[in-house]
């Protein structure tokens, strides 16, 4: 198999495309011959040492990733080799084949694209239980999506429409915007001009919106939480800003808010019949043509390098997709 190595965690460019032994999959485990992996915010902190979680060295990077099983391990009763399955392994998936422990593996259903798999566990997952568990979304509300036109955004423009709601979309350009608006979103604001709550106020007829989705942080936090509507939920999906900001409590008082964390990871880990739930009714929604993952474009696995810089110069609109 070949793979991409991650030896010294100091960035994407200390990455080799190696040929490493073909490991056999474990008791519990399937091996994927990996079709599609895509790229994620998560992929970029992992390599540099600043993630959460830190995998032992050496490690191969890519959380997110679909395939063929191709080996089963002991034990395993529910895959069979010629399965087409989707993973959230956390790593592993930057490779020609992977082993994986078989219980976080999605089985696909007939008519599943490779590409759409692969981008489709992560921020479909984390946006389901952001907006429909978390933030318990209700028809008619008003969703306000920050980072609209990325991967996880762009999910939430889909899910929160497919859920009955109202999409505000806000990014940082005036081509994402337009991206949004073939996405779904009722309304787009470009973040960049600086009048982010006077175009929220505007939009909303002074109430502000019921739920944000906030995978971006920064300076962007402060004015939004400022601007939610009585009840509101302020969902914090991540800092792709890279700051993580720290919001006057006072203001979650005044307007009878929560702050919501989101860890969709650690859900599915703790929870695995309500995240399997979840899963079910996104492929239903899949299916149904009510959802589908915006692939910015796709690329050689052996370019991944080339991901890392589209993906670091915030011009990509949606997921970056690597094929086999």
């Amino acid at each position: 198999m070949q793979a991409w190595l991650c030896e010294n965690p100091i960035g994407p460019e200390a990455l080799t495309w190696k040929e490493l032994p073909t490991p056999q999959p474990a008791a519990g485990e399937v091996r994927v011959a990996i079709r599609a992996a895509s790229l994620n915010f998560p992929d970029l902190l992992i390599v540099q040492n600043k993630y959460q979680i830190k995998p032992p060295l050496p490690f191969v990077p890519g959380a997110e990733y679909a395939g063929v099983v191709d080996a089963v391990g002991e034990g395993v009763k529910h895959l069979k080799v010629g399965d087409a399955v989707a993973a959230f392994a956390g790593t592993g998936g930057f490779a020609t084949h992977a082993c994986v422990n078989a219980a976080l593996l999605m089985p696909l259903p007939p008519g599943f694209a490779f590409e759409d798999a692969a981008a489709f566990l992560c921020t479909y997952g984390t946006t389901h239980h952001a907006l429909m568990d978390r933030a318990a979304l209700q028809p008619g509300e008003t969703v306000l999506v920050l980072g609209a036109a990325g991967g996880v955004g762009s999910a939430a423009i889909q899910i929160a429409k497919a859920a009955g709601a109202r999409v505000i979309a806000a990014a940082s350009s005036d081509e994402k915007c337009a991206f949004c608006k073939q996405l779904g979103a009722d309304e787009t604001i470009n973040y960049s001009h600086g009048q982010l709550r006077e175009e929220l106020k505007a939009l909303t007829q002074g109430k502000g919106p019921d739920v944000v989705y906030d995978p971006v942080g920064g300076d962007l936090a402060e004015p939004v939480f400022r601007s939610i509507a009585w009840r509101g939920r302020y969902l914090v999906i991540g800092f792709a800003q890279g700051g993580i900001p720290a919001l006057p409590l006072n203001l979650a008082l005044l307007k009878g808010a929560s702050i919501v964390g989101v860890f969709w990871g650690e859900f599915a880990r703790r929870e695995p019949k309500n995240n399997a739930r979840a899963l079910a009714e996104l492929a239903g929604w899949y299916a149904q043509g009510r959802i589908k993952p915006a692939i910015d474009r796709t690329l050689p696995m052996s370019a991944l390098s080339d991901a890392f810089t589209r993906m670091g110069s915030r011009q990509v609109q949606g997921k970056i997709v690597l094929v086999n």
